[in-house]
């Protein structure tokens, strides 16, 4: 019997998912688990690797057994990750040799600094396109190799591998220590700062500056490709995307000028640029968006938001306002703006499009007026202006107006949050069917390459419109309400000093 499924693994800063997609991308079941997010000290987070490798196996349990489906129901298994957090191990017995460094973490301030030199933060732009900042892997490896006793040794051995979460997890899948493959692909690659985007390979000038030996770099392949087999189902391993590139393909935006923005932990817009590189002047980052097999790959604009749905979690958790996520909505609803409070939420400093590690959260605004409710919708807000930021920038990148944004990620459940999105914008904003594009970006990009699907045309003729928001707010009352926001930013700017960077070491 032909295999009628895929599988894609969605391995989250937050959870692990498997879910099971049919061939018009209808979702046939899921598996999910949450993992720890563990914070060391002020700006530090990690994760266990090998706790996300067990979550992974059994989410996979998970989704296969609510639908009664083995391996050989499978026509392939896609991989979607966090991007930038950083696991370096050992290649002859499997284990960590520290804590992944989690994307958000900012430990690497220092020596971000001390690599940028007389040169600045553009110091590696052209080859890589990215600037230098605590956000990418490079630095998250060299700090490992710098504070593991050891490490370093081992690393210039051949000891250690290094990969992001999609490698460790494709290393562990194709059998670990008893041959596991060592592999990434080029969206990946191109978020640790290694990476030549013109030859999609490895530089071995910024490779060298950076402090890290080549050995443990896992080998750059295309996005859709048989790149091993799992050792327990027997399936190709056939697809692997970063997570917001993933969500791209997912909203099949495979046109010059299209976009997507996902609301997840952190918010990410990109903007497919096709086969051309175009680098930003206004603060957005250069990134391979997708490559099919040997099909040139395609580039975008992207624009990185820190802290969206995370900020309601702090909420839950730090505040303890709201019990649960989910509740975040209703609290918002009982007020009909933010009172005059503005939350911005520069947990890790601030991403697209400052780029300041200096920068600190700050509740500004606040009068006896505000209530819970006020500060409940000003953290929903924050999300929206921070979207419109990227939006401006990536506008004024590209020369391209942006007619309607495409919208993914757990945070478009919220009503109250994409009419706000529209409003702020002042254009349409559209959610798909399957809101779940992430996972469905990787199950395509997996079933392309082993012939479950064609290509492209199949995605696109796939997607279909979920819900749409209109604009309703007058143009006055817009610009009036963002200039607020861009005025509330300021207060963040240069608040770490260097004597309040070393307590957070």
């Amino acid at each position: 019997m032909a295999a009628r499924f895929v599988l894609a693994i969605d391995q989250g800063t937050t959870s692990t998912r498997a879910i099971v997609f049919g061939h018009r991308g209808q979702i046939v079941s899921v598996g999910q688990q949450e993992h720890a997010q563990h914070f060391p000290r002020a700006g530090w987070v990690e994760h266990d690797a090998v706790e996300i490798w067990d979550s992974t196996r059994e989410v996979i349990g998970l989704a296969l057994g609510r639908a009664n489906l083995t391996g050989d129901d499978l026509a392939a298994i896609g991989i979607t990750n966090q991007r930038e957090t950083t696991v370096v191990w050992d290649r002859h017995t499997g284990e960590p040799v520290h804590p992944a460094i989690v994307w958000q973490d900012t430990r690497t301030a220092a020596l971000v600094a001390e690599l940028a030199g007389d040169d600045g933060p553009g110091r590696f732009t052209d080859v890589c396109g990215l600037p230098l900042a605590t956000y990418f892997a490079g630095p998250k490896i060299r700090w490992i190799l710098d504070h593991v006793p050891g490490a370093r040794e081992r690393a210039e051995a051949g000891d250690l591998l290094f990969g992001t979460t999609d490698s460790w997890l494709v290393w562990n899948l194709t059998g670990g220590t008893e041959g596991g493959v060592h592999v990434t692909d080029v969206t990946n690659a191109s978020r640790t700062m290694l990476m030549d985007l013109r030859t999609l390979d490895w530089d071995e000038g910024v490779v060298a500056a950076m402090g890290v030996p080549a050995a443990m770099l896992p080998r750059i392949c295309s996005s859709s490709e048989v790149y091993g087999h799992s050792s327990k189902l027997g399936t190709p391993i056939a697809g692997i995307l970063g997570d917001q590139q993933a969500a791209t393909v997912g909203q099949a935006c495979f046109e010059v000028g299209m976009s997507k923005n996902t609301y997840g932990t952190g918010n990410f817009m990109l903007l497919n640029t096709g086969t051309e590189i175009v680098r930003s002047e206004h603060g957005l980052l250069t990134t391979v968006c997708y490559q099919f097999g040997d099909a040139p790959a395609v580039y975008a604009l992207e624009g990185s938001i820190a802290v969206t749905g995370s900020l309601v979690q702090w909420l839950r958790d730090n505040l303890g306002i709201i019990d649960e996520t989910s509740e975040v909505e209703e609290l918002a609803s009982q007020v009909d703006d933010n009172g005059g409070c503005y939350v911005v939420p520069a947990f890790s400093g601030l991403f697209a499009p400052y780029w300041k590690d200096d920068a600190r959260g700050a509740i500004v605004g606040l009068t006896r007026y505000v209530t819970k409710e006020h500060l409940a919708r000003a953290a929903l807000e924050a999300t929206a202006y921070q979207t419109r930021e990227v939006l401006e920038a990536m506008e004024a990148d590209s020369g391209v107006r942006i007619s309607e944004l495409r919208v993914d990620g757990g945070m478009v459940a919220n009503e109250t949050l994409m009419q706000f999105q529209a409003d702020i914008l002042g254009v349409d904003v559209v959610r798909p069917r399957v809101a779940e594009t992430t996972a469905l970006g990787a199950a395509y990009a997996a079933g392309i390459a082993v012939g479950f699907w064609a290509g492209e045309e199949d995605v696109v003729d796939n997607w279909e419109e979920g819900g749409r928001w209109r604009p309703q707010l007058g143009e006055a009352e817009r610009e009036r309400l963002f200039r607020q926001w861009r005025k509330a930013v300021t207060r963040t700017f240069d608040w770490v000093d260097e004597d309040t960077a070393a307590t957070e070491e």
